[in-house]
């Protein structure tokens, strides 16, 4: 099946993360470590940590094309909340642990709690995707020469 181009938008969204991740990891090791106290350290890098791990899985939400199009909505769901978790979540944490204002510690729990959202929207799509098959009832997927065919005959 061709990966919708929606799709790669969530592919894009973790490749960017992931990049940050690694960058904001540099940092903190090399720059922060002498300006930050231990527990301010810790702060950044459970951040960092937060970006890395929501990174994989955005890429993973993004090849995880499921064929039937509730659970597509579904995936679509997932990237949508872990994206916008990932930014209020690790953004607000890193800006905390280098001094921000304080109310940030108010935004984190929404971005956290986005995250859980992402989570269980992929398990709910991973779940309606198997349990439902390609389409529901009207299970066919294309053959190696790209026809249609009945799913009970696809090659395993």
């Amino acid at each position: 099946m061709p990966r919708p181009a929606h799709a790669a938008r969530w592919i894009v969204a973790g490749a960017v993360f992931g990049a940050l991740a690694v960058g904001l990891g540099a940092f903190g090791t090399h720059t922060l470590r002498t300006r930050l106290s231990p527990h301010d350290l810790e702060t950044w890098r459970t951040a960092v940590r937060y970006l890395q791990t929501h990174a994989l899985a955005l890429v993973g939400a993004g090849l995880f094309v499921p064929p039937h199009p509730r659970a597509r909505r579904l995936a679509d769901v997932a990237g949508a909340t872990m994206v916008a978790g990932t930014i209020l979540f690790a953004g607000a944490v890193a800006v905390l642990a280098v001094g921000g204002p304080r109310w940030l510690g108010a935004v984190a729990p929404v971005g956290g709690t986005l995250l859980i959202a992402g989570w269980i929207a992929l398990a709910a799509a991973a779940w309606t995707s198997f349990r439902n098959g390609p389409r529901g009832s009207d299970a066919t997927c294309p053959s190696p020469d790209g026809t249609p065919q009945d799913a009970s005959e696809a090659p395993r």
